[in-house]
């Protein structure tokens, strides 16, 4: 019995401790945080915790938001977390959101953490076209988003498609142009390569002070309605209250600066602006709901507070903090020049390595070059040695043979000598023997005479032996013997012409001579390109790069606007200055007559 009242008294004070605490999830742009709190916790005990776990200090632009109906409402930093009209479902689901914009974000945000939450709000908001951004702007504020995540535009890393994945324009700019995601993608990049050289911090400030130059930036927009009834849209922002045609968000027509009011007040529906200037009557609007009045109030508050806070001597915290990130910039440009330097130290040393290896890789084909040319030499050498020894035996035949044609000469010499010798002894023999063969035809004459006398005498000898006796013996006559004439002997043929030609053996051979390089390539010198041209020719130089791609029938009600604004040459400050020219009652006048 005893242990069912203990444990029945434990159970009941688990669930008063668990009672005394809930569960929140807070969604910044950033990232989600969930915290427990204690049922006691006012709103400003919750948005404390989050600033000091975030590490922010400028809390004055920020709330946290919640849903609630068909409207959105701020949580009220002296009103318990619980007591407002939101979900009590755990976790209770809220936003951390920059409730107030400043005038200019370039003099006003201090923290980067700040500044980075601001760059994503608007960045979100001018992709979920909350914000309207012309489609040139859209692609100069892609490029300063791509920066602050990239980094450096690189080449070898950031190739065409990188950016395939991210959501960088409006999808009422990529309907607007007959153009492919790989076109926008190189608009992009090549706005994207002129920003090297800026850090995220810095990229996402040019993004702010473009995107705080836009007509809707910063402006809360509530459906009212004047005296007559007329439906108008109250726009609120940093400098002040603004009237708008329902259908034009972009050029209001009234405009109130927040020095111009003294008071602000509303009984149920129903408005009330009290201007600064006493002969000037109040002027009255009615909004639909009531929760909406009290966001009206809220913001309207807010907003007043820091337009004259902003116009005073910074308070000591401000001035610390402005001391502090002074010297924190200060310190990160000392960080980021040294950084820089020993960036530009290690390029230049990876240029120089790259250069050795490039004359590394030089020398070694040149050291390649030579070896084979080594090798072709010996090869040619070994060859030369071999014809030389080939030619050299042959100059010791060629040697051989000239003795032997020289022996050969002079013994033709020695055979031709001799040979004449004989020859004028044949000659002379011949003489002779012609005179012996006169001699001997002249004693063959002669004798021929006196066998023909003989004949004759024999023949009268016979004639009278015949008739003597006619048994006389004929005598005959014996002819006479003539020597053949002695042959010529056959003249010993011509001494021929021994001719010996030496083929002479030539070789030339060209050493190829190894010359290195002596020109160096200069080193690469980065020059970080510095913006020179002012921003609307930037933006005019785009808009005429894609004009030509615009489909016409596919222009919003707000892109037709933006464009007579435009043509007339009227910008959000210009309108504003026009607009409070004029004076307060004027214009209050001109408010309760629309």
């Amino acid at each position: 019995m005893a242990s069912a009242i203990a444990s029945k008294i434990g159970l009941y004070s688990l669930r008063r401790k668990q009672a005394k605490t809930f569960n929140v999830q807070i969604a910044t742009m950033d990232a989600d945080m969930e915290f427990s709190c204690e049922v006691k916790w006012k709103g400003k005990d919750l948005f404390d915790r989050v600033c000091r776990t975030i590490g922010l200090r400028e809390t004055w632009f920020f709330g946290l938001q919640y849903n609630v109906k068909d409207t959105v409402a701020w949580l009220k930093m002296d009103k318990k977390v619980l007591d407002h009209d939101i979900p009590k479902e755990e976790p209770i689901l809220l936003y951390f959101l920059a409730k107030f914009y400043p005038e200019n974000a370039e003099d006003e945000l201090v923290q980067d953490i700040t500044q980075h939450l601001f760059f994503l709000q608007v960045k979100r908001k001018i992709l979920e076209e909350e914000i309207y951004c012309p489609p040139e702007a859209s692609v100069l504020l892609a490029s300063y988003a791509v920066q602050a995540k990239y980094g450096d535009y690189d080449p070898n890393v950031h190739k065409p498609g990188f950016l395939a994945q991210e959501e960088l324009l409006p999808k009422r700019v990529i309907n607007l142009y007959q153009m492919t995601p790989e076109m926008w993608e190189e608009r992009i990049t090549a706005c994207y390569a002129e920003h090297r050289g800026r850090t995220r911090d810095e990229a996402e400030m040019e993004y702010l002070k473009i995107a705080q130059d836009l007509e809707m930036y910063g402006v809360n927009y509530f459906f009212i309605r004047n005296k007559k009834g007329t439906d108008l849209l109250l726009g609120v922002d940093a400098v002040g209250l603004h009237i708008y045609d329902p259908d034009n968000r972009l050029t209001p027509k009234i405009s109130f600066l927040w020095n111009e009011i003294r008071n602000i007040s509303y009984s149920d529906k129903e408005f009330a602006i009290k201007p600064l200037d006493k002969k000037t009557n109040v002027f009255k609007f009615n909004s639909t709901k009531l929760r909406v009045n009290k966001l009206i109030l809220q913001l309207c508050i807010g907003n007043h507070d820091l337009f004259m806070r902003r116009r005073r001597v910074d308070s000591l915290e401000v001035q610390q903090m402005k001391a502090q990130a002074r010297e924190e910039k200060a310190r990160k440009q000392m960080e980021r020049q040294r950084l820089d330097h020993e960036k530009q130290l290690r390029e230049e040393a990876e240029r120089a390595r790259d250069e050795l290896e490039r004359r590394l890789m030089q020398l070694q084909d040149e050291a390649h070059m030579a070896n084979e040319a080594l090798l072709r030499s010996e090869e040619t050498a070994d060859l030369l040695a071999e014809k030389a020894q080939i030619a050299e035996e042959e100059a010791k035949l060629l040697a051989q043979k000239a003795a032997e044609a020289e022996q050969e000469m002079q013994r033709i010499k020695v055979t031709a000598i001799r040979t004449e010798e004989e020859r004028r002894i044949m000659q002379q023999k011949m003489l002779e023997a012609e005179m012996l063969a006169l001699k001997m035809a002249e004693e063959s004459d002669r004798r021929t005479k006196e066998a023909d006398q003989l004949k004759q005498d024999l023949h009268k000898a016979r004639e009278s032996e015949r008739r003597a006796k006619n048994k006389l013996l004929e005598i005959t006559s014996k002819s006479p013997y003539t020597p053949p004439p002695p042959s010529a002997n056959a003249m010993p043929p011509d001494i021929p012409n021994f001719n010996f030609s030496t083929e002479n053996l030539s070789f030339d051979f060209k050493d190829t001579d190894m010359k290195r390089l002596s020109m160096e390539i200069e080193k690469e010198k980065v020059e970080y390109m510095e913006k020179s041209k002012h921003l609307q020719l930037q933006l005019n130089e785009l808009k005429t790069e894609i004009e030509s791609l615009k489909l016409r029938e596919r222009e919003t009600p707000l892109d037709i606007l933006h464009n007579e604004n435009t043509e007339k040459g009227t910008s959000k400050q210009s309108n504003f200055k026009k607009l409070t020219l004029q004076s307060t009652k004027t214009r209050v006048a001109y408010f309760e007559e629309l």
